[in-house]
């Protein structure tokens, strides 16, 4: 096809010739014989092959292209991308001077409650893939641990360490599961964190699934005293990453990860715009040590910091008796920024999610022309900070 085309996110365009017009031009219009061809009524070696391909006439003109077997007559076709999503593009770019980089993100607040079957917390699981999908958001955070839900459906007398080890054999299910639902969705999904045997110990890893279904970790680098003694789950890890995604560079720190400064001002330097903090507390002073140190992550690194926990009970089931958490999302502190520093939090102890949009240039801008540049004023001619093992950048489709 001789033409010139022109493909973006929402569509293709192509002049398409008619070479079979000449013998037709004249008893027939140009646009009486595209008509005839549209219904059928008449084959043309070009046109009939891009209407079978889904292409939709748009027009007919006259000069659009030089053809001799076509008299100069060229359609005008578009063929409209199913998977664009207008609603979505639309939060990232506006036609604005300067260049735009804005990302919509969704946190759940996950209710632990009773299942009896894998259908029935997929099915919850659900719910919160749908919300995010219907606003129109780019990322959806699950909270830590919140697949020890499914300890409902083992047996009540089993020791925690032992269902834990049961769970880890769920892994596979796990993952098949999500990478479904990101592909089918298109949202970046971090489905919070689930134990995953490595060796002979077990971990906590948090999984983050993309559109093209392809999987990545981040393990949990920093343990609590309840997690080694209760589930014998280990302080390991394979060290800091950075995800550079198409619509921004994510990180991911679970839960008690976030209350280490350090980490948090490594990811940043090696590029991470967005924090992402799945956690799972107790009760209110437990919540609160995640997000204050959370929030003074945004503030000191100049960069968002996205929580989701885990609400609800689990009467059964040890160390998960209760549940406290809101989720939420911390800005850094500056007049581009809200004012108490928090872009939304959701109500607390209640199955909900909180969404929000969050400017990614206004991000970078504020570390350069802020009232305050943390980041560029740090003494270190008095101090220094470098990771034993360098930062991870990991491209993800």
């Amino acid at each position: 096809m001789n033409v010139l085309k022109r493909f973006n996110l929402r569509r293709m365009v192509a002049g398409g010739r008619i070479p079979g017009y000449r013998e037709h031009a004249g008893r027939l219009s140009a646009e009486q014989y595209v008509e005839k061809v549209c219904r059928g009524e008449l084959k043309d070696p070009a046109l009939s092959a891009h209407l079978k391909a889904g292409y939709q006439i748009k027009g007919v003109h006259m000069s659009y292209l030089r053809d001799e077997q076509s008299l100069n007559y060229a359609t005008f076709l578009e063929l409209k991308n199913s998977a664009y999503r207008q609603p979505k593009r639309t939060t990232a770019a506006s036609p604005m001077k300067r260049p735009v980089r804005k990302i919509r993100v969704c946190a759940a607040q996950y209710e632990l409650r009773s299942v009896k079957s894998w259908e029935a917390f997929e099915h919850q699981v659900d719910f919160f893939v749908a919300t995010a999908e219907q606003y129109h958001c780019h990322y959806l955070l699950f909270p830590e641990l919140f697949t020890v839900q499914l300890f409902s459906m083992l047996d009540p007398s089993m020791k925690p360490v032992d269902a834990i080890v049961q769970l880890a054999g769920m892994v596979d299910r796990y993952r098949e599961m999500f990478i479904a639902k990101a592909k089918r969705s298109g949202l970046f999904i971090i489905g919070g964190s689930h134990p995953v045997r490595v060796g002979n110990g077990i971990r906590n890893v948090a999984h983050l699934f993309d559109p093209n279904g392809n999987v990545h970790t981040q393990d949990k680098l920093h343990v609590t005293p309840n997690e080694r003694q209760e589930y014998g789950i280990e302080p390991a890890g394979e060290g800091l990453k950075v995800f550079e995604t198409s619509h921004a560079r994510i990180a991911i720190q679970v839960c008690y990860d976030i209350e280490f400064p350090e980490p948090s001002r490594l990811l940043t330097l090696a590029g991470a715009e967005v924090i992402f903090v799945p956690f799972s507390t107790d009760e209110r002073k437990a919540y609160l040590r995640v997000r204050y140190t959370a929030q003074a992550r945004a503030v000191e690194n100049v960069i968002y910091t996205v929580l989701s926990g885990n609400v609800g009970n689990l009467p059964q089931v040890d160390n998960f008796l209760i549940n406290y958490g809101q989720a939420a999302i911390c800005t850094p502190s500056d007049f581009a920024f809200p004012t108490d520093g928090i872009a939304g939090t959701a109500d607390f102890n209640s199955e909900t999610v909180v969404i929000s949009d969050l400017d990614l240039v206004v991000l970078h801008e504020t570390r350069e022309m802020g009232s305050v540049r943390p980041l560029r004023d740090r003494r270190l001619d008095l101090y220094s900070l470098e990771a034993k093992k360098p930062v991870e950048i990991i491209r993800v489709s």
